[in-house]
């Protein structure tokens, strides 16, 4: 193994390892959020790095399949985002 796949490897545990324990924070402030709004953040967080952690993994298995997730990931996240947003402010979403 060459010194830039050990690199490499390291820097993918270590990405690894911080995109988890940002879950991990967010997951927290999901459940003591004190507003609403603080709890729809937090959601939106943990599908942030739901999709580093998707791209992460795709990096280190080298399969091209995770970007590909990881896009409708972002779609539907941005979406839920939206919705949920949409229906504290107004009471609905579709109007």
């Amino acid at each position: 193994m060459t010194a830039a796949t050990e690199l490499m490897n390291i820097a993918l545990v270590v990405a690894f390892a911080a995109l988890a324990l940002g879950q991990i924070l967010a997951m927290v402030r999901l459940v003591l959020g004190p507003t609403s709004g603080d709890r729809i953040l937090a959601l939106d967080t943990m599908v942030i790095n739901a999709i580093g952690l998707v791209v992460v993994l795709g990096l280190h298995q080298k399969v091209q399949i995770y970007f590909e997730v990881s896009l409708l990931i972002a779609m539907l996240g941005f979406m839920s985002t939206v919705a949920l947003a949409r229906f504290l402010l107004r009471g609905d979403i579709i109007e």
